[in-house]
């Protein structure tokens, strides 16, 4: 069966593609938002001096690395609802399980990222905060929050980018994200090549599309980042010049 041009042309336009590639894209957008708040508490707590709060953020981080991601899709669509009655509702979709799934999972690696970005962070600059008068929150949010963003940028770029192709697990779950689509067009026509060459490209297209917007996002933060932090620390100081005098 040779490669026909129109078949592979057709799926290129079609909306269930469209529909599949948005779907897988939403998935993964959630998953790491998801990810990056549960990541930040868990790196929070893992910097901490205090055992309560390390020792659970360790058992997450230890958790959830160890358990496969498809494992964790299985669980939260199959096993859970037979637990919670609640989860058996109509809005309780395999996009929401999904998108939960990965985040969970996801939140694991993020929270190793956002504490190297956090340790990477000099020490000197939070006590030079605390020496000017601010609060630990003031410290986090205005001295050590916006160098270490700027360097959790691109390792959260290539989460996002692995997250998309990550959401085809979901197709265990009847979630018809982009590959389950091209698979139940080859299912129908046994048209393998022209299906799959589809996906491909979509793939590309997105891939090349978040790589660009990181890149971007990476340029435009660094230069904000850095004009932040020492606007506030400047800032800091002739206020605390003033208080002085």
């Amino acid at each position: 069966m040779l490669f026909d041009p129109n078949v592979f042309l057709q799926q290129l336009v079609s909306t269930d593609y469209m529909l599949g590639a948005a779907l897988s894209v939403a998935v993964a957008v959630l998953s790491l938002v998801l990810a990056t708040v549960i990541g930040f508490f868990m790196a929070i707590g893992r910097t901490a001096r205090q055992p309560y709060l390390q020792a659970p953020a360790h058992f997450y981080v230890w958790f959830f690395r160890a358990i496969p991601a498809l494992l964790v899709l299985l669980i939260m669509w199959n096993a859970l609802p037979q637990l919670i009655p609640a989860l058996r509702a109509d809005w309780f979709s395999p996009f929401l399980a999904a998108s939960v799934g990965l985040g969970l999972v996801e939140a694991a690696f993020m929270s190793e990222i956002i504490r190297s970005a956090l340790l990477s962070v000099d020490d000197g600059q939070a006590l030079a905060g605390r020496a000017l008068g601010m609060s630990p929150t003031k410290v986090m949010v205005k001295v050590v929050l916006p160098q270490a963003i700027r360097i959790a940028l691109p390792p959260t770029g290539n989460e996002l980018i692995g997250l998309v192709k990550y959401s085809s697990l979901a197709s265990v779950i009847s979630l018809r994200e982009l590959l389950t689509t091209a698979q139940v067009g080859v299912n129908i026509t046994f048209r393998y090549a022209e299906y799959y060459a589809a996906a491909i490209v979509y793939y590309l297209v997105i891939v090349s599309v978040l790589s660009f917007l990181q890149s971007r996002v990476e340029k435009r933060f660094a230069w904000t980042s850095r004009t932040k932090t020492t606007k506030n620390l400047t800032a800091a100081m002739e206020a605390n010049t003033v208080g002085i005098s």
